[in-house]
């Protein structure tokens, strides 16, 4: 390049110069112009070539639920571990893991919980699984053998903290290595699900699945899941020039990664001071503009003037706080940084955040000290990080709470739950999945009278169901929804006292109760005490009929969920019944009926086109 031309050399060309400097000072000639002519060319460059290791996952972790029972392996997440039980069957299979949800069904319920603001459109996690591999590897390729209905899967994520060592992680990481929106696939066949990968910087043998089952049509199955990878990590292109798009901002490294940055306040000594006509707004409708905004953002446009800085940290901006988007990089200086935001707080989203020491006793008692007088709501589902402490800390600090979730705190101590009974004010209690025993379970309910939600699915530790029962109907009258999946010892008796003395009652889950049974009269005892009743699961109890259903048909007219899988005792006649005296009917599950063929589904789905009558089958 001879002097005149000089000055046509541009700041890109010069940092390309650079790089491709500093990369030949540390490889070979040979490598640098091999990288040289990869970043030319558009293509990434590998060196050295490594041998791909397979292996499919030695343990499963942590999962947020499953179908199955505590106490066997059918439908469990437990499945996914080793190599596929089913594919490349399709069909319902008991040795598949499979979550406990699916379509927007449960999302309509009135047990469920309103949705929380500022959650980002790209967020579309609902449930998760971590899987643990044998062998650290850079990853290739991720397979997954989906057995029923795929698509739901929307996110593959790989953590840098190796689960098996004995030493404890001190910077955990994890990174995206795929993700997509939620699918509805047309078939419910099954399918190798290998997506295009995201090389990473680290070898990884954990990885984490996320899903999203609201657009299925039936229970998403997994049956295995294969990690790809070499032990030797390859050499990209790293300085090949990257292709930066405003979209991606939201999901940068400094995101949440280090959260000190966007919610630190600056010192605004180099701020400019004119902010042109938008200081002239009415303050609420600036505040109102932001609303819109996601936490990030939010955090970040703080950063730009000392109005909208005023603004973007006002309390009101912050009466509803969903940190569960950012599970990943949450840690107890987040929290910090947070915490005088947030005085007002009402509705706080902690589920899956915390994990492998982000979280710590001490950063979560300050933050509720400082912010826990005024909250109603408190979703802390797969909160491991949680002790018998933390529990204390809620309730000392949230005396007016309303709602609490502890799905899937399976970790928590039995003797932790005690303190809950403190929270006298509760009306949505979430104790699916945890540890909680019969002591602690009849203290909670003899203070906390107000309950109108409560969900005890899979407590296998509670002895005595039927003094469950009995104490609800004594002491919460009030209650609107119950859900006992897979209690193991309710028996006709204590039903009959639930169902007497808890008349509100709209949802019932009594799936996989198997010490029910229709002979003593307790369903059709069950259907006449609760007109009000919408939504009632006799998941796998076989002894169901047609005189059953034929009393929900006459005493429920409000009946909008219905699943009666696995009985051999119904009759078309019944359902078709059912379905003419219950115009609000919209999902009706008769999986595994004996009597209830394809034929049958067909021709009731063509009578009643507005319910969704659900057969699954196997091959």
């Amino acid at each position: 390049m001879s002097f005149p031309e000089f000055p046509m050399l541009t700041l890109l060309s010069m940092f390309y110069y650079i790089c491709l400097r500093r990369r030949s000072r540390s490889g070979t000639r040979g490598e640098a112009l091999t990288s040289r002519r990869a970043v030319e060319s558009g293509q990434r460059a590998v060196l050295p070539v490594s041998v791909e290791v397979e292996q499919y996952a030695k343990e499963v972790l942590d999962f947020s639920s499953h179908y199955g029972s505590e106490n066997s392996m059918s439908y469990t997440m437990w499945n996914l571990a080793g190599v596929p039980n089913v594919y490349p069957s399709s069909g319902d299979f008991t040795q598949t893991a499979v979550f406990r949800t699916y379509g927007t069904w449960w999302e309509q319920c009135a047990s469920a919980p309103l949705p929380f603001r500022r959650t980002p459109k790209g967020f579309y996690s609902k449930d998760y699984i971590e899987l643990g591999f044998e062998e650290p590897v850079y990853p290739t390729a991720v397979e997954v053998f989906e057995t029923y209905y795929p698509g739901a899967i929307v996110q593959i994520l790989a953590c840098s903290h190796n689960p098996f060592t004995q030493n404890p992680p001190t910077d955990v990481r994890w990174e995206v290595l795929w993700s997509g929106e939620p699918t509805k696939v047309l078939t419910p066949q099954a399918r190798q699900f290998s997506p295009k990968i995201k090389h990473i910087g680290f070898p990884t043998n954990l990885l984490r699945l996320e899903v999203n089952s609201s657009l299925l049509d039936y229970y998403t199955e997994l049956d295995a899941v294969i990690l790809r990878g070499v032990k030797e990590r390859p050499m990209l292109a790293l300085y090949k020039m990257p292709i930066i798009d405003i979209s991606d901002l939201s999901d940068s490294e400094e995101e949440l990664s280090d959260v000190g940055g966007p919610f630190r306040q600056g010192d605004g000594k180099h701020q400019r001071t004119g902010n042109g006509y938008f200081d002239k707004l009415p303050y609420e409708l600036i505040q109102l503009i932001l609303s819109h905004l996601t936490l990030p953002d939010l955090c970040r446009l703080a950063q730009s003037c000392k109005l909208l800085h005023q603004h973007c940290c006002d309390p009101l901006q912050y009466t509803q706080l969903s940190l569960q988007p950012y599970w990943a990089r949450l840690s107890d200086a987040s929290l910090g940084h947070l915490q005088s935001r947030c005085t007002l707080l009402q509705r706080l989203n902690l589920s899956w955040t915390g994990n492998r020491g982000a979280l710590t006793l001490t950063g979560f008692s300050s933050f509720m000290k400082a912010c826990g007088p005024s909250l109603v709501c408190l979703e802390m589902s797969c909160c491991h990080f949680l002790n018998e402490a933390c529990l204390e800390v809620i309730s000392q600090t949230c005396p007016g709470l309303q709602e609490l979730n502890l799905s899937s705190c399976d970790r928590l101590p039995p003797q932790a739950f005690t303190h809950i009974s403190k929270l006298t004010r509760l009306r949505r209690l979430v104790l699916y999945r945890t540890k909680i025993e019969q002591t602690a379970i009849l203290s909670i309910l003899t203070f906390c009278i107000e309950l109108r939600h409560l969900n005890l699915g899979s407590c296998v530790r509670i002895e005595d169901y039927d003094v469950v029962a009995s104490m609800l109907a004594t002491r919460c009258r009030s209650l609107c929804s119950l859900d006992l999946w897979r209690c193991r010892n309710l028996t006709d008796r204590g039903l009959t006292e639930l169902v007497s003395g808890c008349r509100m009652l709209e949802e019932l889950d009594l799936g996989w109760c198997p010490t029910l049974q229709s002979s003593t009269g307790c369903f059709q005892h069950l259907a006449r005490s609760l007109p009000r009743l919408r939504k009632l699961f006799l998941t796998a109890n076989r002894t169901v009929c047609d005189s059953d259903i034929e009393e929900l048909a006459a005493s429920c007219p409000c009946l909008r969920h219905l699943d009666i899988l696995g009985t051999r005792s119904v009759s078309a006649a019944s359902l078709k019944k059912l379905l003419q005296s219950c115009p609000q009917l919209v999902l009706l599950d008769v999986s595994f009926c004996s009597q209830i063929d394809m034929r049958i589904v067909q021709e009731l789905s063509g009578l009643f086109p507005n319910v969704a009558i659900k057969k699954s089958f196997t091959q």
